[in-house]
């Protein structure tokens, strides 16, 4: 931690660095510039350094180090914030600039790496951390009530800029904050990237397969730059199983470490499909499981070590995986996240592929890419019209039937008056819509999924996971490059009119990755056992709950009403169960409000962090 004073203020910049570019002191941080009038500390990684410092030294820019960090600070200071245009990395990163007496926050197009931010006492606080922030600031926050209400009844989360702790906000993916810091105050918040949704290129589909073949294995190709030892997350699916074929593409002769979560269950167990990757490219396997005690010793830490609540216990599984890596003494790993929301994966988006052929005037298309689609997924009618009924209907309809199944805005077991009395909305978060042109509703969808909701929050899970364990988790899908490529693509080369996900890449990896992966049509991932896992801890289960008593918007005997209806089997199963569980964990966890906080010694204070302050 390092004061830099500042008109009449204290800046105070902290930093833990995890070493993987130019181990060497020299490229500690903070960072000063060598006129001293810049000052640096980065989260993340630069994979494009080694060109942008050419470009530099063409500029006379001479280089102590050999760093990313030295190659970021320097292109700052000469290309200011258009510097961020040119980079190809994840970071989260804050820029003290003397001359001008601002403090800058920037985060990559995607927010891969996160950053934190609060105002308090006259005073900003960031960090990359909500344990760190929550140590930092001078008065102890309570609970975003809205934000718990969103999450308890709709799973949404990660979706807006703002946390589960009241008045402690996510800078935003692609977004820049600016602050004074003479007075404290941000001058400016502005979003410096967003993913264009226009259809702009008219590469044939063969050409537009090689295009993404050869940006995705540069992606590849780049972040393998590593001065420490590098592994491979892998789950069996087509994405990761393609950032491991595609390192044996380009290094025939590295010795390949793959890391992989096998489930017990034999119906979601990835095990064969991992097993013919490895094979294919000689790697060499290294498999975790994980069983329901497992979850019960582990589920304190792994709620600190996430600093908010989150999804499914699959968290967990991926949580696994990374302590496996470590313990294999691997530093840095490569991973497929992102694939689905630039290729229209997952189930492929019907509804909304169906929509941008209805505004396109093509109605009978439209309803015979459905049929294709419910076949090539093999979904019934019912799924085929929740599809189409999520895209087309407003968002009151769709809400009318959403409560029609069962899932009111007002639960029982919630306190409804407290909320209200805070101003609570009760309503269910609507589907974010950029405007776009006529007929692109995928991509637009697609588009925002990238930076609200979707992806925001498996990248929270696996920025956690990973760096729990100190190790970097590099994804190579997510450059603004192969986003640009992909999103200027037709519709159908990302959905075909059969129905086929991720048409384009799978025919971009023939060849380098086995045809029986390119051609599964279902999507597991590190998956859990979960209704088993609740079943075998009920017990445990319902005493945990016991912390719902302290949080004051529960009603604590109709949520254990509730749990024990669905244990006994007089309520289906339902995904909330560990919503409640998970909440009251962190409750007691990381929010501490009436209890003595036990994240205190697992959340260190890592990079960046930093408080301008009085």
């Amino acid at each position: 931690m390092q004061n830099f004073p500042l008109g009449g203020r204290e800046v105070w910049l902290g930093h833990a660095r995890l070493s993987v570019i130019d181990l060497n002191d020299a490229a500690n941080q903070p960072m000063a510039s060598q006129d001293d009038r810049y000052v640096l500390i980065f989260n993340g990684e630069i994979y494009n350094y080694i060109e942008l410092r050419d470009d530099l030294r063409k500029l006379g820019v001479v280089f102590r180090t050999n760093s990313d960090t030295e190659v970021l600070l320097h292109a700052w200071a000469h290309w200011g914030e258009a510097c961020l245009e040119k980079l190809d990395g994840m970071f989260a990163f804050a820029l003290l600039d003397k001359a001008a007496g601002t403090l800058t926050c920037a985060r990559d197009p995607f927010g891969i790496k996160p950053l934190f931010y609060a105002s308090q006492d006259g005073g900003f606080f960031f960090a990359s951390e909500l344990p760190a922030m929550l140590a930092l600031l001078p008065v102890r926050p309570g609970p975003d009530l809205q934000r718990a209400y969103d999450y308890l009844v709709h799973g949404d989360y990660d979706s807006s800029e703002r946390t589960f702790v009241d008045g402690v906000r996510h800078l935003m993916p692609g977004h820049v904050l600016t602050l004074d810091v003479t007075t404290s105050n941000i001058s400016a918040l502005r979003q410096w990237w967003t993913p264009n949704v226009e259809q702009t290129s008219t590469l044939s589909f063969d050409d537009a397969a090689e295009a993404v073949r050869a940006e995705f294995l540069q992606n590849v190709h780049r972040q393998l730059r590593s001065d420490v030892p590098l592994g491979a997350a892998l789950s069996g699916g087509i994405d990761s199983s393609a950032v491991v074929c595609a390192i044996r593409h380009l290094e025939p002769d590295l010795p390949i470490h793959t890391f992989s979560y096998i489930a017990s269950d034999a119906a979601i167990s990835e095990d064969r499909w991992v097993d013919l990757v490895n094979q294919q490219v000689d790697a060499q396997p290294h498999k975790v499981f994980a069983n329901a005690d497992d979850l019960a010793r582990d589920i304190d830490t792994v709620v600190c070590a996430q600093g908010e609540p989150f999804g499914s216990t699959s968290i967990y599984a991926q949580r696994r995986v990374f302590q496996l890596a470590r313990e294999s003494g691997i530093t840095v790993t490569l991973d497929g996240q992102g694939a689905d929301e630039l290729l229209a994966g997952y189930a492929g988006y019907p509804g909304q592929r169906a929509m941008s052929l209805v505004q396109s005037g093509h109605v009978m298309e439209a309803a015979r890419f459905l049929m294709r689609w419910s076949r090539w997924h093999s979904a019934s009618g019912k799924q085929t019209a929740a599809a189409l009924a999520r895209a087309l209907l407003p968002d009151g309809a769709y809400d009318a039937l959403y409560r029609l199944d069962g899932r009111g805005a007002e639960p029982a077991w919630l306190n409804a008056g407290v909320l209200l009395d805070a101003g609570v909305r009760f309503v269910r978060p609507k589907s974010l819509r950029a405007p776009g042109a006529r007929g692109r509703r995928l991509i637009e969808f697609l588009g925002r999924s990238l930076q609200h909701q979707g992806l925001p929050s498996l990248l929270r899970h696996g920025d956690r996971n990973s760096m729990a364990f100190a190790i970097e988790s590099r994804v190579p899908f997510l450059t603004p490059q192969l986003c640009r490529l992909l999103y200027a693509l037709p519709e159908n080369y990302l959905i075909s009119d059969a129905g086929q996900t991720k048409h384009v890449f799978r025919a971009a990896m023939r060849g380098i990755v086995p045809d029986a992966i390119l051609d599964r049509r279902d999507k597991i991932g590190f998956a859990t056992p979960e209704r088993n896992w609740f079943i075998q801890l009920a017990p445990q289960y319902r005493g945990w709950l016991k912390a719902a008593r302290t949080i004051p918007f529960l009603n604590h005997a109709q949520l254990i009403g509730a749990f024990d209806a669905i244990v006994s089997g007089k309520r289906r199963f339902d995904w909330q169960v560990w919503r409640w569980v998970n909440y009251a964990r962190w409750w007691t966890g990381v929010l501490s409000i009436d209890v003595e906080p036990q994240c205190t010694k697992t959340a260190p204070v890592v990079s960046p962090l930093a408080e301008v302050a009085n």
